[in-house]
This record gives C-alpha cells, structure tokens and sequence, in this order.
C-alpha cells in the first residue's frame, strides 16, 4: 500500500515537505511545500522549470514536475517539522528521460526483468572546511599520515557524532566512522541497501552532512581534490547482486565457495559475478564520464603521490583480489568494490551506470580480463595489457560518446543531454583564464 504523506505529516508532526530532485550534475533541487498542500502534490508533483537547473531543457519547455516517491520520505533529524522526499520527474505525463532518477529506475526494472536485484554501498568521503573553503577547519589536523588519528576525530566529534545519531535515528545502520587519509577528512559507512535506497540515502546523507557542517560553523565538501596534495574524497561503491529485492533476498548470486574454476572463483565470485565485473571492465573508459563527473575528479585519478604516501586512487583499469591499488578489488565472496567513482558523483547516476554495464557485461558474458596481484602504485609501470583511465573530463566524455552500447543502456536522451551540458563545462573551463598560464607563459 502507497503511504498516505497527508496522513505521515499528521502522524509526525510535519509542517513541510521538501520535494526534491537531483540534476545531471548533481545539484539537489527542492520546494519546500506546506503539509496542507502535500495530498495534491503527492498527486500532480510540485513545478519546475527545468532549463533553471542543469538539465538539457529551454525556458520554452513546459513545467516539468516532480512528484514525490512516498517510499523515499525522511523526516529530518534535525529540524523535524520537515521532511525530505525524491521526485520523480514527468513532463506532460511522461517520465523525463533524462532525469537521474528516472535513468536509475529504468534500469533497476530492467535488470529485475532477467532476475537480477541489485544491491549496493557506498562510502561517502568529505573534507570539513572553514566556511570560505579556503582552508581545512581544523588548524591542528596537520599530521603527515592522518588517517585514523583518534585525536583529530575526536576534535570534530560533535559534527560526526550528530551525523551518526540520526543515521541510528533513521535506521541505516551505520557501523564505523573514521578520519580518512587526508587532513580534514572524513568517511561514514552505512548498510548496504537495494541500488534505489542506496542512491537516495546518499542524496540525503550529502544534505545532512553539509547542513550539520553549516550547523556547527563549517563546511562539508565532496569535492573530488579539494585541497592540493592531499589524498581526494572517494565513493567507493560495493556491488552484490540477489535473487529478490529488500528484505526478501535470500541468495546471493554473486556468492560461491571459492574454487580454482578461474581468478574470480578463487575469490568466491560466481559466474554471473564475474560477467558482471567483465561488464564494468570493459565500459570503465566511458564509465568515468559519470563515476568522476567534473574537471576536478581528474586531479584525484591521476593525481602525483599525495603527502600521506598514496592517492587510494586508480588510474589504469585493472582488478584484483583485496588489494586497494587496483580499479576493482575482490574483497570477499560475493561482492566487489569499484574504487573509481569520487565525492561529485551523481547517486541516482553512479547507480544506473554501474547497473548499465554490468547488465552489459552479464549479456555478453564479458571477460574481465587478468587478475593483477601487485602493487599498482609500485608496479603500475609492468602492466601492459590495461587501458589507462581518462587524463581529463574531455577524455572521458569522448570515451562515453564512443561507448554506444553503454550510451544506449543509460538512454539516448540522457546521454545526448549528459554529453551536451558537459562539453559547455569543459568548453567554459578551457576559456577560464587561469594564473598558471601568466606563470608559464608570460616571458616566453
């Protein structure tokens, strides 16, 4: 049964809705709508005129709406009159195409279709900076190797510890908290949950991040490489996929005893799991485009070694056991974990292209290719046989535009939008006139 929000705001005490939606670049879109106007919403959707935000629309376009998904609704911890509820998108009764969600959904019924329900996790990293973003907020998180420093966390406990409180509040199941690799830095790990609520979890916890941060007089970034010369913000995503959704799963597809039938069933990964990771291997060039979406993401992936000793990053498309220097590791049986994605990573989007090409690789029965056990950040150079990852946003742009079965699998109008509103970012960023250029080219 569809959960009445009239009758959830009467039973909650809500004063307000905030009915949100989030663009191709990520951007949360909201309205904040009275609770006594909810039941017609919940109906008709709240407008919006799409060419205000970053989609690929014109001021010509009639409203578009986004009607709220009950199932989705989370009432705010912090500010508990209101509550937050993704959109889905309808132009003229028709989904719209190129919305994120909707790209997500789509998808998600199509893997459902051949039986396949995935589930996912990710790891949300951030940086706590002064409200400005010029510098990290905590003068005294100056360590050469910060990662884990008991000190540093505890400095910044009031701001994690109000953030974990309301995932226990909201029931995700948050189990570890930690300072990560880089001055300033922060990681948050939930449970794993279906590819839908995942995505939308990840939506939410960016907002409570950065409104906890504002609460408490700071600012929560997920910017890929916020700060030069330190490890960047990550969002590695672990990927199962089970024999039914939510709480009727019961098999993991993924999962087998380990056997030496092949390098994945040495690990514990079946069949099907192994196509799945040769799908993700072979899409990776094009999957970029959207796991590190902007200028920004290529200084993490192709960063020079980070003032800790390591970037955590890859940069050339490889896969391994439980090894953290590779693109995919292995960890255990049954899952994996793509360690490409970054901090600006679209949720709804970071879902549906992992679920494209994995789809992709499951038809196909896509190899992976060889299991490297080495230490890429020592040994990178030996390996000759895998494809670097994109060098820039333009690179991968033009990796994704080339991958017509994976334009195909995320639709071609998102992809001819995505790829549209990207190239006027990369065009816009290469008129910027930047202070480097006077420094390397003023006396030539």
């Amino acid at each position: 049964m569809t959960l009445d929000l009239a009758s959830y705001a009467k039973e909650k005490g809500i004063k307000y809705f905030m009915i949100s939606f989030t663009d191709l670049f990520g951007g949360q879109r909201a309205k904040l709508v009275p609770a006594v106007a909810i039941a017609d919403m919940q109906v008709d959707g709240a407008g919006f005129a799409g060419f205000a935000t970053y989609l690929d629309m014109t001021p010509a376009h009639p409203d578009m709406l986004a009607v709220p998904d009950p199932e989705s609704v989370i009432q705010l911890p912090w500010k508990p009159e209101v509550a937050w509820v993704a959109g889905n998108c309808v132009m003229e009764g028709e989904d719209v195409a190129q919305a994120p969600r909707n790209v997500l959904r789509r998808l998600i019924a199509e893997a459902a279709e051949e039986g396949m329900h995935v589930k996912t996790g990710v790891e949300a990293e951030f940086f706590l900076l002064t409200p400005d973003g010029s510098q990290i907020s905590d003068e005294f998180d100056t360590a050469e190797k910060p990662c884990y420093d008991q000190q540093a966390v505890m400095r910044r406990y009031d701001v994690v510890r109000e953030i974990c409180d309301y995932m226990l509040e909201l029931g995700w199941g948050p189990y570890q908290n930690d300072h990560e690799d880089a001055n300033g830095q922060f990681e948050m790990n939930w449970e794993f949950d279906d590819a839908l609520k995942t995505a939308d979890k990840h939506s939410f916890f960016k907002f409570m991040a950065k409104s906890v941060a504002e609460k408490h007089g700071f600012r929560a970034t997920f910017m890929p490489k916020p700060v030069e010369g330190l490890t960047g913000n990550g969002c590695h995503a672990h990927i199962s996929v089970w024999d039914a959704p939510g709480a009727d799963a019961s098999v993991n597809v993924f999962a087998m005893e380990p056997s030496d039938a092949s390098q994945t069933a040495e690990l514990g990964l079946a069949e099907q799991g192994r196509f799945f990771l040769g799908g993700i291997m072979k899409h990776a060039s094009g999957l970029a485009a959207v796991t590190n979406p902007t200028v920004n993401s290529y200084k993490r992936i192709n960063a020079p070694r980070t003032m800790s000793g390591a970037t955590w990053a890859p940069n050339t498309v490889t896969w391994t056991g439980n090894n953290r220097t590779h693109m995919v590791r292995v960890p255990g049986p049954g899952r994996f974990e793509l360690r490409l994605a970054d901090g600006a990573a679209n949720p709804y989007l970071l879902q549906a292209i992992i679920i494209a090409a994995g789809l992709s690789g499951v038809r196909s029965k896509a190899d992976p290719g060889k299991r490297h056990d080495i230490n890429m950040y020592e040994q990178g150079h030996t390996v000759s046989d895998a494809p670097l990852l994109p060098l820039n946003m333009l690179d991968a742009l033009r990796a994704y535009d080339s991958d017509t079965a994976l334009k195909a699998a995320l639709g071609e109008e998102f992809s001819a939008a995505y790829l549209k509103l990207k190239h006027q970012e990369w065009t816009a960023y290469s008129s910027h006139f930047s202070q480097w250029e006077k420094d390397n080219t003023l006396d030539i």
